[in-house]
């Protein structure tokens, strides 16, 4: 069985997803959200995510994606492209026995996924925020919302959220 292509993302309202590096809010609920969706799936982001992370996470293969010859990370494998990186994570995903691989940023992994992938997981963040790297929109002949559910914003997050399931029902247009 080969592996879907899951992409994670948190956007605003604008479809904003960062800000000079690092998440242009804070939300605690969805930080342990995509602790829970990832846990146990491989994850591939670029080597600016990676960098903005700051360390591998537990419980989780990090593939990254760079296209600096000389990026290396003990405990992370390194792609120089989004198929490559694609290909390692669905032989890890095999390996560990998940049917699903983790796409989880930034603004460029996430353009050249979408055309690959078959469910998007987004917290749609309810704010619109400052920032130059943005999400694209979802194509609404190619994706179908699935499910949605509205978390009210807590004492430890920036604004409210709704955590929304895309699943494709289309080939992406060429």
């Amino acid at each position: 069985m080969v592996a879907k292509l899951v992409i994670v993302v948190a956007y605003a309202r604008n479809r904003v997803i960062g800000r000079d590096g690092g998440l242009p809010w804070h939300l605690s609920c969805d930080l342990k959200h995509f602790k829970a969706v990832t846990m146990g799936r491989p994850m591939i982001m670029g080597r600016k995510t990676f960098q903005s992370i700051g360390r591998l996470l537990p419980g989780r293969t990090s593939v990254v994606v760079t296209r600096d010859p000389g990026f290396s990370c003990p405990g992370a494998l390194v792609a120089a492209s989004i198929e490559q990186a694609i290909a390692a994570a669905r032989q890890v995903a095999a390996r560990d026995g998940v049917d699903e691989v983790m796409v989880t940023g930034g603004g460029e992994i996430y353009a050249q996924a979408l055309p690959l992938a078959g469910r998007v997981v987004a917290t749609e963040v309810d704010l619109d925020a400052e920032g130059s790297v943005l999400f694209p929109p979802l194509d609404p002949a190619v994706w179908l919302e699935a499910a949605r559910d509205h978390h009210e914003r807590g004492p430890k997050d920036d604004a409210g959220f709704a955590i929304v399931t895309y699943e494709r029902i289309a080939a992406a247009p060429t």
